[in-house]
């Protein structure tokens, strides 16, 4: 991707933002993403920014997990009760950890489900307060992936060798998944390494 395309998307963007969001500006603060779902449960994300409305708009085009469940639930609107609303709060520089840090307290004693992971700020002090999973990679999928025809493959394996009459409609089963599992690895369809 480009950088024009790339300037063109922060920009639309942007502009999202500003319609849920109109007072918000580049000017370094605390946000706050929050809901209530059709439960009643109150979720909440508190973050700090040198530069609001960027941060914010960051958010609509990126994958941590806060960013993903706002593309899956949306702002909020009459349409969408359950969506995400935004509050920030303007601070210095050298206060967003502090702030930051109050705030997620603040969202908590409210009784607010955080989807942070840490206790806030970016240096000395930063505690977990969610489980952190590892991130997977690419050769966390081939072995995921490699696991799964290993399981596969036995399950066929154990019905090939079954002689009862009444399996036979599973053995015949279990041996045209394996041939066409064989066949995808012959045509080069399915890499295993």
């Amino acid at each position: 991707m480009n950088f024009a395309k790339i300037k063109a998307i922060e920009q639309k963007n942007k502009q999202r933002i500003l319609k849920v969001c109109p007072a918000a500006t580049e000017t370094s603060g605390i946000y706050i993403f929050y809901r209530q779902d059709e439960n009643g449960i109150r979720y909440a994300y508190v973050g700090q920014a040198k530069r609001l409305l960027t941060r914010l708009a960051q958010h609509l085009s990126g994958y941590q997990h806060i960013d993903l469940s706002i593309k899956k639930h949306g702002f909020y609107s009459k349409d969408n009760e359950t969506g995400y609303q935004i509050d920030f709060y303007y601070c210095c520089e050298e206060q967003l950890d502090e702030y930051e840090q109050r705030y997620i307290l603040f969202m908590a004693n409210k009784g607010y489900q955080l989807r942070n992971k840490t206790s806030g700020g970016q240096g000395k002090g930063k505690t977990g307060i969610a489980e952190n999973k590892p991130a997977k990679g690419y050769y966390d999928g081939l072995k995921k992936g490699y696991k799964n025809a290993q399981r596969d493959v036995a399950k066929w394996v154990k019905y090939l060798t079954i002689d009862c009459d009444r399996d036979k409609k599973r053995a015949v089963n279990a041996m045209e998944k394996f041939k066409e599992f064989i066949e995808e690895v012959d045509n080069g369809r399915c890499q295993m390494d």
